[in-house]
């Protein structure tokens, strides 16, 4: 069996026909866009590069043993386990001082590939060369890799958060802000702006909840580049590929033909968006008929402000920004097109998303407790909202200050719960007890 994988691997990555000196050595820290590596140098099987050679241009990464590995997560210990994906056990561990020179204390993300697992050793080849060469703020940072026989591991920056996915979808704790959620939002886009504008595109493919980590300040990253792929060269339109991704999330184009674009990350980005602005994941098999995939059900309902309470997250109660959210729906509209050419640019979707993090007409509730009267069995909890100004006013005088407060007063009115005064009013003593009840109040009855 090891012997059938090692024949498998060296049909995979065969060794290089030219002698290794007569290829030049690319530093990355010094590339170009047009020096940017081609995954498929690597990954096809008639390429004359073997990972010798990557190793060699990918400078910035560290080339860790198996041995360092163990160390620093304590044999792969499971109180150092952190979750399981695709590509196999994710795992946390901490690299000190003294490990080698030049690498710089820090806690670490370790994970293995799963030889039994769907991903192989072309996904775990995307990961080092996308990351090896990509660099930006909202993409994960890779530190370093391990190739050892059968062994393929990936070392990252540790995200004290985890994935956005876990984060939006707790059954416990407190929900994502408003704000906090277009912080992602807008971050997410940027990354992915990031890889359609270089000179050698990069499709991403899997964008999804999953695959977006979080540090302790909710800056959000892409991670996970084993499904993406290099974008058309030329004057070709699209790569022409296997169907590979989430449901859920994949664009319907390239599900039915195959075609592979930037514009099918778009796709998967207004999905994401859906997400956090419903508090639904894109396919609950738990809910009833239509609502099991949610851009049928939300998508039609994105186009009317009128409908957008009905389907924004009940767990933020309001507390978001009526504007906002008008705006943001109507972004995620026009990613969710059915026509790739109707869709906007990353770069577009990021202009749309900034202005959004700046406006101020978000209220937040706080809430009343009234005692019954007047058989009612149980308490009634008023909710009264009040505008809270968030950042900085943008100059506009008072005539823009004016417009925002009968916005914020509207929605009072909307969402204020009446209750009649007379019959459930908030009653402190037995002075107030006996003007309520009189004299009844003393019988035995009560």
């Amino acid at each position: 069996m090891a012997l059938k994988r090692y024949f498998s691997l060296k049909n995979i990555i065969p060794s290089c026909i030219k002698p290794q000196s007569s290829r030049p050595k690319i530093h990355a820290s010094k590339q170009t866009p047009s020096q940017r590596l081609s995954l498929n140098e690597f990954s096809h099987p008639m390429s004359p590069c073997s990972l010798s050679d990557l190793s060699n241009s990918l400078i910035s990464l560290h080339v860790f043993t198996l041995k360092e590995l163990e160390l620093i997560t304590h044999k792969f210990s499971k109180c150092n386990f952190l979750g399981q994906g695709g590509f196999g056990p994710v795992y946390k561990g901490f690299i000190d001082g003294n490990l080698r020179p030049g690498l710089k204390p820090q806690s670490v993300a370790v994970k293995v590939l799963d030889l039994d697992g769907t991903q192989g050793h072309r996904e775990w080849l995307a990961e080092v060369v996308f990351l090896g060469q990509l660099k930006h703020p909202h993409l994960v940072n890779l530190i370093g890799y391990c190739y050892e026989d059968e062994h393929r591991l990936l070392v990252y920056e540790y995200m004290e958060r985890g994935n956005l996915e876990n984060q939006l979808f707790q059954r416990y704790g407190p929900p994502l802000p408003w704000l906090t959620r277009l912080k992602i939002a807008l971050g997410t886009a940027k990354g992915l702006a990031f890889l359609h504008e270089e000179e050698k595109p990069v499709i991403y493919r899997d964008f999804k909840t999953s695959n977006i980590l979080l540090d302790l300040a909710y800056n959000a990253k892409v991670s996970d580049f084993g499904l993406a792929t290099d974008g058309p060269e030329g004057e070709k339109s699209h790569v022409t590929t296997a169907v590979m991704g989430t449901e859920g999330y994949a664009a319907p184009e390239y599900i039915s033909t195959g075609h592979l674009t930037t514009m099918s990350d778009v796709f998967s980005f207004g999905v994401v968006l859906l997400e956090l602005l419903t508090g639904r994941k894109s396919v609950d098999k738990t809910r009833p008929g239509r609502e099991k995939n949610l851009v049928e059900w939300a998508r039609p309902m994105l186009k009317d402000p009128c409908k957008l309470d009905a389907i924004m997250d009940p767990r933020l109660e309001g507390q978001y920004s009526t504007e906002g959210v008008k705006k943001a729906a109507a972004l995620a509209y026009q990613c969710l097109s059915n026509h790739p050419k109707s869709r906007p640019t990353m770069s577009n979707v990021v202009k749309a998303l900034e202005p959004l993090l700046y406006l101020t007409d978000i209220l937040t509730g706080h809430f009343v407790y009234e005692v019954p009267s007047d058989g009612n069995s149980a308490p009634v909890i008023r909710r009264i909202e009040q505008c809270n100004k968030l950042g900085t006013v943008k100059k506009g005088g008072e005539k823009e200050q004016k417009e925002k407060r009968l916005l914020a007063r509207k929605k009072l009115r909307r969402d204020r719960v009446r209750i009649k005064p007379s019959r459930s009013r908030v009653v402190y003593s037995d002075t107030d007890l006996y003007k309520t009840l009189g004299s009844s109040l003393y019988t035995l009855n009560h």
